[in-house]
């Protein structure tokens, strides 16, 4: 017994201390001001350099043109059409149907005027008709710019008119709102293309500011009758300029080249290829992250270079298992806040259970996680446990589930591995930015030496830290640590129109992506801060704190306030220290006469600041997600004297979180047992 637990623990350290990266470059010390910066690392497929390009992929039309010729009768997009509020079963085309189609809309614009190098626009929810304009923009070397409101109102116009965008495909909804006055980016559109139809009264509103309206299908008919030859585009040029959230105002156009895509798609292919489970063109993926995000974008890109199937979810996230039980995906990619939910859902039905079923449960999660840990693969660890307990689980997510990927802001280390033991499939993280083609690193499967990191750099990138010395990180010290830098294949061209900010993050070839990183001894990469005051919440959207605290601190029950958010939770909290007078004021008309310090210990007061700050949230038209959930109320403001401010009364947000963690947890806690 003992010399098998000896060698348990051998395993153990093997699995910790084997090199996952290649180191290419030492690191460097800073002289002159300038920061020190760590070893450059790479994947170790490209060790001794990157690969040579696949001379047969070189543009995105190219991944989807050869899987047309290679895998002409596979299904390719599934939807489910909803008649009389019922949803139905999934309806398929084929590569070679879509690509009849593609070839048909790529037509219809060229004889409205589009020409290589223009802009246009797609705006609406993940159908089909999303990836069939994509790909006839593709086909004749137009620029597709998707758009999407989430980035608040006015993000669509100024996308528009700043990408100067001359077409638009847009989801029959989305219609109207293009047309309001307040949109004043309409008057310069030649065309809109419904997704569906067009109401004859938006059709007479568009045809009063010069603007044509085609439906889908009529749209359809125009390229039929004018048929044009495809004019495919050359590595070098642009294929979509895809807008993000900025630290403040307004949105960033960061331009990608086909090439860019093309070597990420081959890269991941490189990746993958080194797996015994190998992605094939049997493989289905349940579609339901925006395509205006690279994450679902470049995950489809690399299904269609498979083969593959993508089937997109009816609309409806509250819904999401019901298309999870129709379209049995194998593969499902989504935010934090996606699997906090289903890790929620299993919390909740294991309460439900009586508790010698529960005693079990937890009993076989103990053994199962046992052999994992000593380097068994999730299949094998333990196939008693999964018949018993954990079939049900992947049964929830539709019996034939192989990988869950999560991006887009870090997962917590608890809830990975609960996925990890009970879905029977492979569980990974993943990370990267618009501006890196989504993946810049990724986990490997069934490594749990990698659980509550984002794994290894992508074939065609490196990745090296830089110091940020006023928050005391080190790329040279005991505990790597420092700002992510990235170079390489897979990289933006720059921000559309903004030679300045572009400059302003690449530096001598290194992209700065503001994320704080550590290289741990086996080169695996783990996110643990962010330079900025700009955080990512769990369900992966940005929010500028400090441009909250401006906002919120113009209430006149606000004295002063931090807002704190964390990346493994979807909802923000904030200290508070109110104005006396206004809480006087506040207890005057409610008859109560108590000190200010009682007063503030009451959770009427409590209610009444959060009511208090969704007005203000309202007023200024903040997005749901940047409202305060939650509040903490503090009679003292924040001062010099306990560290936490600066001496031009800035937050010191780590300090802050340090002096009041209790509160912060506790807060949270009380939002989690609302939810469930």
């Amino acid at each position: 017994g003992i010399k098998i637990r000896e060698r348990e623990r051998e395993v153990a350290r093997e699995m910790i201390m084997r090199p996952f990266a290649a180191k290419v470059e030492e690191g460097v010390k800073g002289i002159d001001g300038k920061p020190s910066e760590g070893p450059v690392y790479r994947n170790l497929l490209s060790e001794k350099g990157f690969p040579p390009i696949d001379t047969d992929i070189t543009t995105a039309w190219d991944i989807f043109r050869k899987s047309v010729e290679k895998f002409p009768e596979n299904n390719m997009l599934g939807w489910r059409r909803i008649v009389d509020e019922k949803v139905g079963p999934y309806i398929w085309k084929t590569y070679k149907q879509v690509y009849e189609e593609v070839l048909q809309i790529g037509s219809a614009l060229r004889a409205l005027g589009a020409e290589p190098g223009c802009r246009v626009g797609i705006y609406g929810i993940n159908c089909p008709q999303w990836i069939i304009a994509m790909e006839a923009c593709a086909a004749h070397t137009l620029i597709c710019v998707p758009l999407y409101d989430t980035l608040g109102s006015g993000a669509v116009d100024y996308i528009v008119e700043h990408a100067e965008i001359d077409f638009v495909f847009v989801q029959d909804t989305k219609i109207k709102g293009l047309l309001e006055p307040d949109c004043k980016c309409a008057r310069r559109l030649k065309a809109i293309v419904s997704f569906t139809n067009v109401s004859d009264e938006l059709s007479h509103k568009a045809s009063e500011i010069g603007v044509e309206t085609h439906s889908w299908l009529d749209f359809l008919h125009m390229g039929r009758e004018k048929p044009e030859e495809t004019n495919p585009p050359k590595p070098f040029n642009i294929c979509t300029i895809m807008y993000t959230s900025g630290t403040s105002g307004d949105p960033k156009g960061v331009v990608l080249t086909h090439q860019a895509v093309a070597t990420f798609v081959v890269g991941m292919d490189l990746y993958m290829d080194q797996f015994e489970d190998k992605m094939t063109h049997d493989d289905v993926y349940l579609s339901f992250l925006p395509l205006a995000h690279i994450l679902d974008r470049m995950n489809e890109e690399y299904f269609f270079r498979k083969g593959a199937s993508v089937g997109y979810y009816h609309g409806d996230l509250n819904v999401l298992r019901d298309d999870i039980q129709e379209l049995k995906p194998t593969y499902l990619a989504g935010v934090p806040r996606v699997f906090e939910r289903i890790h929620e859902g299993i919390q909740k039905a294991l309460q439900e259970l009586n508790p010698r079923r529960r005693l079990i449960f937890n009993a076989l999660y103990k053994h199962k996680l046992a052999w994992m840990n000593r380097g068994y693969s999730h299949s094998k660890a333990s196939p008693m446990a999964d018949f018993i307990a954990f079939r049900k689980i992947r049964d929830k997510l539709g019996g034939r589930i192989r990988l869950l990927v999560s991006g887009g802001a870090p997962l917590s280390p608890e809830i990975e591995e609960f996925l990890r033991v009970t879905c029977c499939c492979f569980v990974v993280q993943g990370y990267g930015l618009t501006e890196t083609l989504g993946g810049t690193a990724l986990g490997f499967p069934d490594e749990m030496c990698m659980l509550g990191t984002v794994g290894i750099p992508a074939v065609y990138n490196e990745i090296r830290l830089e110091e940020v010395a006023e928050m005391g990180y080190d790329p040279l010290g005991e505990n790597p640590a420092g700002e992510i830098c990235i170079r390489g294949q897979c990289m933006f061209s720059g921000y559309y129109k903004n030679p300045e900010l572009t400059d302003e993050v690449i530096k001598d070839g290194w992209f700065h992506t503001g994320d704080i990183g550590e290289i741990l001894p086996n080169g695996v990469l783990k996110i643990i801060d962010r330079k900025k005051n700009l955080i990512k919440l769990s369900q992966g959207e940005y929010v500028a704190l400090e441009h909250l605290e401006n906002i919120y601190g113009q209430n006149s029950l606000v004295q002063d306030i931090w807002v704190y958010g964390d990346s493994f939770k979807s909802m923000l909290v904030a200290v508070i220290v109110p104005n006396p007078e206004t809480v006087n004021r506040w207890a005057k008309n409610l008859g109560l006469t108590k000190p200010f310090e009682e007063l503030c210990s009451l959770s009427e007061l409590k209610e009444h600041i959060i009511t208090e700050l969704k007005s203000t949230a309202e007023k200024n038209k903040l997005r749901k997600f940047e409202y305060i959930k939650a509040v903490a109320v503090e009679t003292k403001p924040f001062d010099i004297e306990r560290d936490l401010v600066t001496a031009t009364l800035k937050n010191r947000r780590n300090n802050l979180l340090k002096y009041y963690q209790v509160q912060i947890d506790e807060m949270y806690r009380k939002l989690a047992s609302k939810k469930i």
